[in-house]
Formats: structure tokens, sequence, C-alpha cells
């Protein structure tokens, strides 16, 4: 590595905290932190790590090789309940769709764990051992879940009522930009079409573009959630959803003695009406029959109150 590259290369490290430094402290201003608690860890553990490998890079490189690979697989976990956090976000006003993605997630992470698990025993690899095979294999899902949200959130923002300025859809994005660059390094890697120096400063140079895209959404203030139209749609996703979760029970009576109301006020209506044409001619049937048809209607909601209450 030259010497103008290695001076890059280092500006762009170096860049990497100070950045996150803003973006933390620009959270704490506006107590975004309570509301992402996990992307601030997320930030504070980069910080941390950042210091830590940087002091023992200049000490001894072993010690510095390991933090490295520690480092890389807290951040992993922690990207992937980043996406889960602004996953839960969005869809906020939806608590059963809430509640099915966040089972989804579960599953994704456990299939996550089986696949690092499985290409760490199965790989033969002279160069990497096999927990460096699996936080590798890891950190790439994570980038394919990331990849996926910020495309989620890129088609299905507008039935969400998700504004593209608002805080999680910043979080998604730049989470999902730097995955994109990160896949598409690690194809010319192993397509030997990019040497390493030029791939690590070109992955330092995304990062810091996904850090400058959060402190950009950081310092914006973000819009409120549009009431649209569109969020019926949603809407009829969610009552599906709570309906198929809590269905009717099939031996209620409840629905079946509401038709049988129905029906029959609307045959006692149609009765009261016949009578009342026929005898419109004589003055002293008309107030009987409206006082029989006005008895019926009060006595039906009572019977059908009792009925409710047994069962």
């Amino acid at each position: 590595m030259s010497e103008p590259v290695r001076i890059l290369y280092y500006a762009l490290w170096i860049a990497h905290p100070l950045l996150q430094a803003g973006i933390a402290a620009a959270m704490l201003r506006l107590k975004l932190h309570r509301k992402f608690r996990f992307f601030f860890a997320y930030l504070c553990t980069q910080i941390l790590s950042f210091v830590l490998i940087f002091a023992a890079y200049k000490h001894s490189y072993t010690t510095a090789f390991y933090l490295s690979w520690m480092t890389s697989a807290a951040s992993a976990f922690l990207g992937f309940t980043v996406v889960h956090e602004a996953f839960l976000d969005v869809f906020r006003p939806f608590d059963t769709l809430r509640d099915l993605g966040t089972v989804l997630f579960k599953w994704a992470g456990l299939v996550m764990l089986l696949v690092a698990g499985v290409v760490s025993v199965s790989t033969n690899s002279a160069d990497l051992a096999p927990w460096m095979q699996a936080i590798l294999t890891a950190q790439r899902c994570v980038r394919i879940i990331q990849v996926g949200m910020v495309l989620f959130l890129l088609f299905f923002s507008h039935y969400l009522g998700v504004s593209r300025r608002q805080y999680s859809f910043g979080i998604a994005l730049g989470f999902g930009g730097f995955a994109v660059v990160e896949l598409a390094l690690i194809a010319s890697w192993v397509g030997d079409h990019l040497g390493n120096p030029w791939m690590s400063l070109v992955n330092m140079v995304a990062y810091n573009a996904t850090l400058l895209t959060w402190l950009g959404y950081t310092l914006v203030k973000s819009p409120a959630r549009e009431l649209s139209a569109t969020l019926l749609q949603s809407q009829r996703w969610e009552q599906s959803l709570t309906d198929i979760h809590h269905p009717v029970p099939e031996n209620s009576l409840i629905p079946m003695f509401e038709g049988m109301v129905d029906r029959a006020l609307s045959r006692n209506h149609a009765a009261s009406t016949a009578v009342l044409e026929n005898a419109a001619p004589d003055s002293e049937a008309v107030p009987a029959v409206r006082r029989a048809a006005a008895a019926v209607g009060g006595l039906l909601p009572s019977v059908a109150e009792r009925f409710g209450s047994k069962t």
C-alpha cells in the first residue's frame, strides 16, 4: 500500500467514530436514543470498537486481529436487531402485523444461525478458521436481510403511511445501501475483479456515506405519519389477521340470534306496514296496530340481551 493510499485509508477510518459520535450526540439531544435503543447501542459499540482496535493495532497486531473479529460478530448481531427495531417502528399502528413480523424475524435469526453453523462446519478452508467462517456467513445473512428491509420500505411505505424522511426509513436506507455495496465487493473479490486495498477503501467510503445519511436524517425533523386513504388496505390486512388470530367461536349463539332478531324485525315491520295500509280508513285500528308494533319492537332487544348474557 502506497503512502497516499495509506493516509486516505486512515482518514476514512478515523472519520467513522467522529461521525458516529455526532449521530449519537444528536440522538441524545433529540431524545431519539429512547425510541431507537438498539441503534444507539450499535453506534456506541462501533465507537468503542474503534478505540480498542486502534489502540491495539499500534502495539499488537494479533490482539487487534481478534478484536476486529469479535467486533464484527457484535456488529452483525446489533445490525440484525436494529433492522427489527426499524421494522417495529414502521408497523407501530398495526399491532397484529407487527406481531407477525416479530415472529418472522425470530425465525430468520434462527435460520441465520443454523446456516452459519452448517457453513462453518462443512467448509474446509486453509485461510479461515471455522468460527471465522461462521461470523462471515452470519454477517452476509444480515446484509441480505438489510437489503430486503429497505426494498420492502421502498415498495410498501406508501401503504403504511411512512414518509421517506422518517428516521426509521433513514436507518433502513443506510444499512441497505451499505449492504448492497458490501455484497457487491464480496462478489468482486471472489471473482478476482478487485484487489484488497481498493476493496477496503470502497468499503470505507460506502460506510462513511451511510454515516452521513444517518446524520442527515438525525438533523432533519421527521414528519408525522400520513393518515390517508392509502392506509385502508393496510387496515384491512390488520383486520383480516386479527380475525384469523381471534375467530368467533362456532358454538356461540349471539351471531345466530342477532340474525333471527333482524329477520323478525324486518318481518314485523313489513307486516305492520301492510296492516296500516289496509286499515287506513279505520281511524281506531291505526293506533292499536302502532302500539302493538312498538311493543314487539321493544320486546325483542330485551330478549336478545338475555340470550347474549347466557351465552
